[in-house]
Protein backbone atom coordinates (compact mmCIF):
# COMPACT_ATOMS: atom_id res chain seq x y z
CA UNK A 1 0.00 0.00 0.00
CA UNK A 2 2.25 2.78 0.98
CA UNK A 3 4.75 1.76 -2.06
CA UNK A 4 1.94 2.38 -4.27
CA UNK A 5 1.14 5.83 -2.92
CA UNK A 6 4.84 6.58 -2.80
CA UNK A 7 4.85 5.37 -6.75
CA UNK A 8 1.82 7.88 -7.46
CA UNK A 9 3.23 10.72 -5.71
CA UNK A 10 6.67 10.16 -7.68
CA UNK A 11 7.47 11.60 -11.42
CA UNK A 12 4.98 13.46 -13.37
CA UNK A 13 2.17 11.93 -11.32
CA UNK A 14 3.53 13.63 -8.48
CA UNK A 15 3.33 16.81 -9.83
CA UNK A 16 0.12 16.22 -11.16
CA UNK A 17 -1.21 15.77 -7.89
CA UNK A 18 0.02 18.75 -6.57
CA UNK A 19 -1.72 20.87 -9.28
CA UNK A 20 -4.57 19.23 -8.09
CA UNK A 21 -3.94 19.63 -4.37
CA UNK A 22 -3.12 23.85 -5.32
CA UNK A 23 -6.49 24.14 -7.06
CA UNK A 24 -8.39 21.79 -4.58
CA UNK A 25 -7.61 24.49 -1.99
CA UNK A 26 -8.72 27.55 -4.25
CA UNK A 27 -11.72 25.95 -4.47
CA UNK A 28 -12.40 25.18 -1.30
CA UNK A 29 -11.66 28.44 -0.24
CA UNK A 30 -14.83 29.31 -2.48
CA UNK A 31 -16.83 26.84 -1.01
CA UNK A 32 -16.56 28.23 2.14
CA UNK A 33 -16.71 32.03 0.81
CA UNK A 34 -20.53 30.64 -0.89
CA UNK A 35 -21.36 28.71 1.90
CA UNK A 36 -21.02 31.08 4.80
CA UNK A 37 -21.57 33.99 2.64
CA UNK A 38 -17.94 35.82 3.47
CA UNK A 39 -15.94 38.29 1.41
CA UNK A 40 -12.36 37.80 1.10
CA UNK A 41 -10.14 40.56 2.27
CA UNK A 42 -7.54 41.73 -0.17
CA UNK A 43 -5.11 39.33 1.55
CA UNK A 44 -7.16 35.99 0.87
CA UNK A 45 -7.46 37.18 -2.66
CA UNK A 46 -3.13 37.33 -2.62
CA UNK A 47 -3.07 33.58 -1.20
CA UNK A 48 -5.29 32.58 -3.79
CA UNK A 49 -3.26 33.48 -5.91
CA UNK A 50 -0.15 32.17 -4.96
CA UNK A 51 -1.94 29.02 -4.56
CA UNK A 52 -2.74 29.20 -8.10
CA UNK A 53 0.73 30.26 -9.23
CA UNK A 54 2.01 27.36 -7.39
CA UNK A 55 -0.34 25.30 -8.90
CA UNK A 56 0.20 26.03 -12.42
CA UNK A 57 4.22 25.33 -11.32
CA UNK A 58 3.44 22.28 -10.62
CA UNK A 59 1.57 21.58 -13.91
CA UNK A 60 4.12 22.90 -15.72
CA UNK A 61 6.96 20.98 -13.90
CA UNK A 62 4.82 17.52 -14.90
CA UNK A 63 6.20 18.10 -18.23
CA UNK A 64 9.31 18.71 -17.51
CA UNK A 65 11.83 15.70 -18.65
CA UNK A 66 13.54 13.92 -15.10
CA UNK A 67 16.94 14.71 -15.70
CA UNK A 68 16.18 17.95 -17.26
CA UNK A 69 17.86 21.08 -15.82
CA UNK A 70 14.35 22.96 -15.87
CA UNK A 71 13.39 20.48 -13.07
CA UNK A 72 16.07 21.63 -10.59
CA UNK A 73 15.08 25.51 -11.30
CA UNK A 74 11.20 24.84 -11.07
CA UNK A 75 11.61 23.30 -8.00
CA UNK A 76 13.32 26.36 -6.70
CA UNK A 77 10.24 28.44 -8.10
CA UNK A 78 7.83 25.97 -6.83
CA UNK A 79 9.72 26.45 -3.21
CA UNK A 80 10.02 30.31 -3.60
CA UNK A 81 6.48 30.26 -4.13
CA UNK A 82 5.18 28.46 -1.49
CA UNK A 83 7.33 30.53 1.05
CA UNK A 84 5.94 33.47 -0.39
CA UNK A 85 2.47 32.25 0.27
CA UNK A 86 3.61 31.57 3.78
CA UNK A 87 4.61 35.05 3.92
CA UNK A 88 1.68 36.66 2.93
CA UNK A 89 -0.25 34.08 5.33
CA UNK A 90 1.71 34.86 8.41
CA UNK A 91 0.79 38.69 7.70
CA UNK A 92 -2.54 38.23 7.64
CA UNK A 93 -2.23 35.83 10.53
CA UNK A 94 -0.66 38.92 12.35
CA UNK A 95 -3.49 40.96 11.74
CA UNK A 96 -5.93 39.08 12.58
CA UNK A 97 -3.89 38.19 15.76
CA UNK A 98 -3.37 41.67 16.82
CA UNK A 99 -7.07 43.29 15.54
CA UNK A 100 -7.21 45.50 18.67
CA UNK A 101 -4.74 48.02 17.76
CA UNK A 102 -6.37 47.71 14.20
CA UNK A 103 -8.19 51.17 12.82
CA UNK A 104 -12.12 49.94 12.38
CA UNK A 105 -11.95 51.14 8.95
CA UNK A 106 -11.88 48.41 6.05
CA UNK A 107 -10.25 50.30 3.85
CA UNK A 108 -10.47 50.30 -0.41
CA UNK A 109 -10.82 46.83 -1.86
CA UNK A 110 -8.68 44.43 -4.32
CA UNK A 111 -10.02 45.68 -7.46
CA UNK A 112 -10.01 49.54 -6.16
CA UNK A 113 -6.52 49.36 -5.17
CA UNK A 114 -5.59 48.22 -8.71
CA UNK A 115 -7.31 49.95 -11.05
CA UNK A 116 -6.83 53.34 -9.61
CA UNK A 117 -3.58 53.33 -7.79
CA UNK A 118 -0.22 53.32 -9.48
CA UNK A 119 1.08 49.41 -8.89
CA UNK A 120 3.67 50.30 -6.30
CA UNK A 121 1.16 51.95 -4.03
CA UNK A 122 -1.29 49.13 -4.44
CA UNK A 123 1.36 46.19 -3.40
CA UNK A 124 1.79 48.80 -0.49
CA UNK A 125 -1.66 48.95 0.31
CA UNK A 126 -2.39 45.40 0.09
CA UNK A 127 0.26 44.17 1.95
CA UNK A 128 -0.77 46.46 4.97
CA UNK A 129 -4.02 45.21 5.13
CA UNK A 130 -7.30 46.27 6.11
CA UNK A 131 -9.72 46.15 9.13
CA UNK A 132 -11.59 43.24 6.96
CA UNK A 133 -8.30 41.54 6.93
CA UNK A 134 -8.29 41.20 10.90
CA UNK A 135 -11.80 39.75 10.99
CA UNK A 136 -11.93 35.96 11.83
CA UNK A 137 -14.91 34.79 10.15
CA UNK A 138 -14.52 30.85 9.49
CA UNK A 139 -12.30 28.52 11.37
CA UNK A 140 -11.34 25.00 11.27
CA UNK A 141 -10.46 22.91 14.08
CA UNK A 142 -9.69 26.33 15.95
CA UNK A 143 -7.47 27.29 13.27
CA UNK A 144 -7.96 30.44 11.16
CA UNK A 145 -7.97 30.68 7.28
CA UNK A 146 -4.66 32.01 7.19
CA UNK A 147 -3.14 29.74 9.76
CA UNK A 148 -4.44 26.97 7.27
CA UNK A 149 -3.21 28.50 4.20
CA UNK A 150 0.33 28.65 5.95
CA UNK A 151 0.03 24.95 6.90
CA UNK A 152 -0.51 24.25 3.26
CA UNK A 153 2.64 26.36 1.93
CA UNK A 154 4.48 25.34 4.06
CA UNK A 155 3.67 21.61 3.27
CA UNK A 156 3.70 22.27 -0.59
CA UNK A 157 7.91 24.05 -0.24
CA UNK A 158 8.35 20.63 1.43
CA UNK A 159 6.37 18.47 -1.42
CA UNK A 160 8.62 20.55 -4.10
CA UNK A 161 11.95 19.12 -2.85
CA UNK A 162 10.50 15.87 -1.79
CA UNK A 163 9.29 15.65 -5.54
CA UNK A 164 12.94 16.50 -6.78
CA UNK A 165 14.68 14.19 -4.63
CA UNK A 166 12.69 11.51 -4.70
CA UNK A 167 13.03 11.52 -9.06
CA UNK A 168 16.66 11.26 -8.27
CA UNK A 169 16.65 8.10 -6.05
Amino acid sequence: MTSCISRCLKGKSGYLVGFAACFAIVMLALVVQTTYHLEPCPLCISQRIVFMSLGVLFLIAAFIPPAHVLKKIFALLQVLTALGGAGVAIRHWYLQANKESMIADCGVGFDYMFENFPLQKAFKLLFRGTGDCAAIDWTLLGLTLPQLALICFVGFAGYAIWLLKSAKA
